[in-house]
């Protein structure tokens, strides 16, 4: 069941939108090799915006996650690919968010 989700919001750099989407899309085979990562989406939003999310059912999922291939793909690159990135309200900060990502961590709330 997925009890934790974790919202990513990046911006890419001017000139890098198009390196920034193929870069998210070649992450999702890693997102699938991942066990504990239940779903995994990225999502454009607008020119050069995008989004990623993903669920866990438990801590330890996000923080097998936040330490996997794909966070360690992301801090690689994320200088070359990505500016600053939009703030948002909900949700906590994330204290294993890769250097330079707005990283928030978000809890279902199951009825």
């Amino acid at each position: 069941m997925e009890a934790i989700g974790l919202l990513v919001m990046l911006e890419a750099r001017s000139g890098k939108e198009a390196d920034a989407e193929a870069f998210l899309k070649s992450a999702q085979p890693l997102a699938q090799d991942e066990k504990a990562t239940l779903k995994w989406y990225a999502i454009k939003l607008g020119p050069g915006k995008f989004g990623i999310f993903d669920t866990f059912a438990n801590e330890a999922g996000r923080t097998t996650h936040l330490t996997g291939e794909i966070a360690k793909a992301l801090t690689a690159r994320a200088n070359e690919l990505f500016a600053v990135h939009r703030r948002f309200k909900s949700g906590g900060p994330c204290k294993h968010n890769p250097k330079g990502l707005n990283a928030r961590f978000l809890r279902f709330v199951r009825d």
